[in-house]
């Protein structure tokens, strides 16, 4: 089904749009919340959440491009669970460790402008990421968006795994180059 006649389900509080939803746009929800949390049971409770948020934010947004809201829904749920967890553990995990691995790029949470910087500071990644080229951009992305770990880059790119991690870690060098021109680190 069309992605402007699911979102017209949601406007009709027609339950049926949730099921639609599921339907072509499960698979990918799953996979993002999957790769975030490596558990069956907390990404369906995360994909579970994000048809909740659809179903009410569904009026009174429209969102452009469906299929990266519902991603954007279901990674936030993802790692809002991780948080939580966290911090009932104190302990680590690969979420933790994609984090550190940028930490070094990011600006301090202590800031007191911090919102100010975070929306100048995504503008600027955003830019970066265009000045990447293809291949690279995607890798990053599937790392630090999706959190994909090296292996799984490589099997989906078709590549080795040093491949990948040349990759990152060339973009990582880059990205804070780029940062730092810009003066946001």
């Amino acid at each position: 089904m069309d992605d402007r006649k699911i979102i017209e389900l949601y406007w009709q509080r027609d339950e049926s749009a949730i099921e639609q939803t599921d339907l072509k746009y499960g698979r990918l929800c799953r996979g993002v919340a999957y790769g975030i949390l490596g558990s069956r049971e907390d990404g369906d409770e995360c994909v579970n959440d994000t048809y909740m948020a659809a179903w009410e934010s569904l009026p009174p947004q429209r969102p452009v491009h469906f299929p990266a809201w519902l991603c954007s829904v279901t990674r936030n749920f993802s790692l809002n669970r991780i948080r939580a967890s966290l911090t009932q553990k104190r302990g680590g995990g690969a979420a933790m460790l994609v984090y550190d691995e940028l930490e070094q790029c990011l600006i301090s949470p202590e800031s007191v402008e911090k919102e100010y910087e975070t929306k100048e500071l995504k503008a600027a990644v955003e830019t970066f990421l265009r000045t990447l080229p293809k291949a690279d951009r995607k890798m990053f992305m599937y790392r630090y968006w999706l959190m994909m770990t090296v292996p799984e880059i490589a099997r989906r790119m078709d590549c080795r795994e040093s491949r990948v991690t040349s990759s990152l870690y060339r973009s990582r060098q880059k990205l804070r180059g780029f940062l730092s021109r810009e003066e946001l680190i």
